[in-house]
């Protein structure tokens, strides 16, 4: 049967989410851009995909309360609700439905393995939630789509996933952190206050992104770099510690934090910093990296998981256990201009790699020979 309709899971497009609700949000409007024969449908019931905040869902309060609602009840037992509501379905990408149609072609997106490999760095419920989801989608998917080399192999050596379903398929990265101009990068410098010189750090305060680690680097970096450059923090608190939210509420001199960016404000914020800093302790793709590379900014990042792999020997790499290592890698790129300027040539070609049409064209391929 020739494939017709696919319907994506997009249920984190309506809860505060990171990276996974910038894939589906880019991902979605790239299929649909690129393909002209396939219906694409998005459960539970959800179309317009407009706009993208990471904090707020795309849809109205009430919608998003019923949405989940659905998914709450569909999750309970075993059903064929959506087969039902939804018969000429070919194909459902799962996400957060754990009992998709049955007559129709299964596929999921692994984005990391974090659950299995730092437990302590989730909440429990986190834990137990991956791990019911591989155990009733990854295991009885036709196939699946790995974000990085990286994470299919972890997906190979833990959950012993055939090498064979598992299908690697680069993010994309969005045009406007190419596209930054220096009045832009002024103007966003001028909204959040920045008047010195920065390093910068974005992502979700979890303990996963290593913060703590990160914050006693800085402090212990030579007076006179602290003196020129500042540490700034942008992104939302997570299930982070206490006391690593304490330290960012009031923070030595030095260090701000700005919570939560809004993504039209983020290319420029990435654009007009000095240097930017990841020391993440596992990533499955590490966007905030090649985010920060197509807006012609040098990297430090971890010599881990997919970190290196997104980075391609444009990013200067160091052990994220090392607060000594940490420290000098950060010491060196602030103080050296011709390593930034390296690093930079480096990493915006490194950067044109990941391009949304790219991973819809071939998502479109990965979806018609699952089906087939």
């Amino acid at each position: 049967m020739a494939l017709r309709r696919v319907t994506i899971d997009a249920v984190p497009l309506l809860v505060r989410s990171a990276g996974v609700k910038n894939y589906l949000y880019y991902w979605i409007q790239h299929l649909r851009r690129e393909s002209r024969t396939l219906d694409f449908r998005l459960f539970p019931f959800l179309n317009d995909t407009s706009f993208l905040d990471h904090e707020s869902s795309i849809a109205d309060p009430i919608t998003t309360k019923m949405r989940l609602g659905l998914l709450f009840f569909l999750n309970r037992i075993p059903n064929d609700v959506a087969g039902w509501v939804d018969p000429d379905t070919n194909l459902f990408h799962a996400c957060k439905l754990l009992y998709p149609p049955r007559r129709a072609a299964l596929t999921a997106t692994i984005h990391d393995l974090t659950c299995w490999l730092l437990p302590e760095t989730h909440s429990p419920d986190n834990v137990a939630a991956d791990k019911l989801f591989a155990e009733r989608i990854f295991k009885r998917a036709d196939a699946l789509i790995a974000v990085s080399e990286a994470t299919r192999q972890d997906a190979i050596r833990i959950l012993h996933v055939p090498p064979g379903k598992i299908h690697v398929i680069h993010h994309g990265i969005a045009a406007p952190f190419f596209e930054v101009t220096p009045a832009g990068a002024d103007a966003v410098r001028a909204r959040h206050h920045l008047t010195r010189p920065y390093l910068l750090f974005v992502g979700t305060i979890e303990p996963r992104k290593n913060v703590d680690r990160l914050l006693n680097a800085y402090q212990s970096l030579p007076q006179a770099t602290r003196d020129e450059f500042d540490l700034i923090l942008a992104g939302p608190p997570g299930w982070a510690h206490s006391e690593t939210m304490a330290r960012l509420r009031n923070p030595t001199p030095g260090i701000r934090y700005l919570g939560y960016v809004a993504e039209q404000d983020l290319p420029a914020l990435f654009a007009a910093a000095t240097a930017f800093v990841y020391p993440s302790l596992y990533e499955g793709f590490g966007f905030p990296i090649a985010q920060a590379m197509a807006a012609g900014t040098p990297v430090i990042t971890s010599n881990i998981s997919a970190l290196p792999e997104i980075a391609g020997g444009a990013a200067l790499l160091i052990d994220p256990q090392s607060e000594a290592s940490l420290r000098d890698a950060i010491q060196q790129m602030l103080t050296s201009s011709s390593l930034r300027e390296q690093s930079i040539a480096q990493g915006r070609a490194n950067a044109r790699r990941f391009s949304w049409r790219d991973c819809a064209l071939k998502s479109l391929r990965f979806f018609e020979e699952a089906a087939g």
